[in-house]
């Protein structure tokens, strides 16, 4: 068999870089722990990624782009089952890079660039959530006034923007670690899909506590 190619020293950085920014948060990793934990000159460093908020800005890049490519997956959603894995895919990726919602009002008063992408970020998701509940509404899953639509919607934005917050806030030794990973991704899912409970049609709400007590045992 052929060997694999050796992966380029650009992307060695960033998957460093997300580790240790998602493990210590953004503020507490130098350009030079970065350097000694990929075992490389700090010139080495510079001259790929010449400052630190390049780092940054190249890694909410691949955020972006992972993000933006799930949320065209909510025009498919019809029932509270849908609607339950593509909150917890969201969810799944926001993990992947937690950093960001970490250190998040940090990070966008000291670079501009995040902060108008980020803002189309939220923009994204916002748009991506009302078609979700154009979808179940569409399908007779749910029945809201119009008038509700988008205040409802940008609740459940929020919550999908600073649930790792939440988590952080009530138990910040431990949040944020892998080994509590699926029990904070579930639960941002439950409570952000919980926003809907009041307007679903009886056999959906079933369904949807029937899919909370499952995922909770």
């Amino acid at each position: 068999m052929p060997k694999k190619a050796p992966r380029r020293t650009a992307e060695r950085i960033l998957e460093a870089t997300l580790a240790l920014f998602n493990r210590f948060g953004e503020p507490n990793v130098s350009t030079t722990l970065i350097s000694a934990e990929l075992g490389i000159s700090p010139g080495n460093l510079y001259y790929h990624y010449p400052a630190k908020d390049e780092l940054i800005n190249s890694l909410f890049e691949r955020y972006e782009r992972s993000l933006n490519e799930l949320l065209g997956a909510a025009e498919g959603v019809r029932h509270v089952e849908d609607a339950w894995f593509f909150l917890h895919s969201l969810f799944e990726r926001i993990w992947e890079y937690r950093f960001l919602y970490r250190d998040l009002n940090d990070l966008l008063s000291k670079n501009r660039l995040l902060e108008t992408r980020f803002q189309g970020l939220l923009a994204a998701k916002t748009r991506a959530i009302r078609q979700l509940l154009g979808g179940l509404g569409r399908s007779g899953a749910v029945q809201i006034d119009s008038r509700e639509l988008d205040p409802t919607a940008d609740g459940m934005v929020a919550l999908l923007t600073f649930w790792l917050s939440f988590e952080y806030v009530r138990d910040p030794r431990h949040a944020l670690e892998p080994d509590h990973a699926q029990a904070a991704l579930l639960r941002g899912a439950q409570h952000v899909l919980h926003q809907l409970a009041p307007y679903l049609e009886p056999a959906q709400r079933q369904h949807l506590m029937a899919l909370s007590s499952a995922y909770q045992r």
